[in-house]
């Protein structure tokens, strides 16, 4: 077995990275077994199930424990429009914005909880959630319903009590993407975004919710791949000494993480390897290098830190401190998953079902304009979603799927139910509803923003989740519809 003090260990105890299926790869085991220092479970791996789950996160243990290691085990697990665990059914727990609209923090607390058990069970260390963005940008392509809010005080209460939910039922929580990632148009999964805001409108809206995460002690914080001129006109946030130094300076001294080096805003320019040397020395401690990475961008990411450290570039100090983080954060939530303290309300479905109500009720229209509803049918206007929520369910169980641009196909002689994403930014969507002459209805499952599209009573649950099904159901059938 490695020393745990060589270089080349080290390097590897930096890297979280992840692989295509739901069992560990030959070539997986024996990175784990030298050292690497987690893996990333994403959609392919998590798709067979929880119990799946379970039995692949023993089988990285497994490995990492044949060399001496404990491994960090990480997940996306956001509740409501993000979720890898629930990806086949829809999420059974609301999302971030309508928690934030329900404006009930025991709600959300337990939200987390209900998430944490649920990660606990499956063996999951660390869970990359919640989002402590401030969605201050209607037209953000990325964010959007994943925030809890557009006010910073709203988002930064309802953070602080999801993280502590989360983090009672001894899974380690990791707020994103520092320094926030809310007032910008661009996805970072593919481009370089700039929040071209003031130091000072930093510290009023973007940290806040930060400063509150901290504040209930959370585990790990993210950073984001966003490019901050006020802080740094050059490298974006996760390279940026200046930028993660600003988390240290507000007295966040747990694990800094890094968002996946695969994007675009990261690694576009540069490649992984290079990302991964500049981010450790900015301060980063836990590089996640993307989904589906085969072993040897592992092994030639060490390399280039190995290399770094050699010449000078990287030094050997900030990257023992690196692991010592991790470690310690390892070593705090060892063994205390499924805590008895920890067990979940028994009323905790109603009450969502009552949280996501109240979210409906804060951002649609005047119910009493829907009109009668009997026959009616479901049309779903087919947009792709953003690389973070990936392909998932959405919406109610569609009669008829149309795409922007397409030829529209036969139409029944009934009202319409229309449901949409994010219409708000998507003048096609607009112009497609526009198209159909039977429609009666808007259903905006994306963020409730302004939409140049026909005017017809509108219904906007703040997020896609089983809850806020349940809740617009609910009220689709007060007004006669029969499904």
């Amino acid at each position: 077995m490695p020393s745990p003090t060589t270089v080349e260990t080290l390097a590897l105890r930096v890297q979280v990275s992840a692989f295509a299926g739901p069992t560990l790869p030959p070539g997986y085991a024996e990175l784990l077994r030298e050292g690497l220092g987690g893996i990333c479970l994403f959609g392919p791996n998590t798709e067979a199930g929880e119990h799946s789950v379970r039995r692949l996160a023993a089988e990285i243990r497994s490995a990492s424990a044949e060399g001496g290691w404990a491994p960090v085990i990480t997940i996306d697990e956001e509740g409501g429009d993000v979720t890898r665990l629930e990806a086949l059914t829809g999420s059974s727990v609301l999302g971030a914005a309508a928690l934030g609209a329900a404006d009930d923090l025991a709600l959300t607390e337990e939200t987390g909880r209900a998430i944490g058990l649920r990660l606990a069970r499956a063996g999951i260390n660390l869970n990359l959630a919640p989002v402590a963005d401030v969605n201050s940008n209607p037209d953000n392509p990325v964010i959007a319903t994943r925030s809890f809010s557009r006010d910073a005080g709203v988002a930064a209460k309802h953070v602080a009590a999801w993280v502590k939910g989360l983090e009672s039922a001894g899974v380690a929580a990791c707020v994103k993407h520092f320094p926030g990632h809310g007032d910008t148009g661009q996805d970072s999964h593919v481009s370089l975004p700039v929040l071209d805001a003031s130091l000072e409108t930093l510290r009023d809206r973007e940290l806040v919710p930060f400063l509150a995460a901290a504040e209930a002690g959370v585990a790990s914080v993210m950073t984001s791949h966003i490019m901050v001129p006020a802080l740094d006109p050059e490298l974006p946030g996760t390279l940026s000494a200046p930028v993660l130094g600003l988390l240290r300076e507000l007295g966040y001294e747990g694990p800094i993480v890094s968002d996946a080096l695969d994007m675009a805003g990261a690694s576009a320019i540069r490649g992984i390897p290079a990302a991964a040397v500049l981010s450790l020395a900015a301060g980063a401690d836990l590089l996640i290098l993307g989904p589906d990475k085969p072993t040897s961008l592992v092994r030639d990411t060490a390399a280039a830190i190995v290399a770094a450290v050699e010449s000078g570039e990287l030094p050997l100090e900030r990257l023992q401190d690196a692991v010592a983080r991790t470690d310690k954060l390892l070593a705090d939530f060892a063994g205390a998953q499924q805590r008895p303290e920890a067990a979940l309300d028994p009323r905790f479905e109603e009450r969502s079902l009552e949280g996501a109500r109240r979210a409906l009720a804060t951002a649609s229209d005047d119910l009493s304009e829907i009109p009668h509803l009997a026959g009616a049918q479901v049309v779903t206007v087919d947009t792709e979603a953003n690389i973070a929520v990936g392909d998932v369910p959405w919406g109610l169980p569609p009669d008829i799927v149309v795409r922007p641009g397409d030829p529209l196909p036969d139409l029944p002689d009934a009202p319409l139910i229309v449901q949409v994403r994010d219409a708000h930014r998507r003048p096609e969507v607009g112009r497609t509803v526009a198209e159909l002459p039977g429609a009666v209805v808007l259903v905006e499952w994306g963020w409730p923003g302004t939409y140049d599209g026909p005017r017809l009573p509108r219904l906007c649950p703040q997020g896609f989740s089983l809850p806020g099904v349940a809740a617009v159901t609910e009220v689709l059938r007060r007004s006669g519809w029969g499904r």
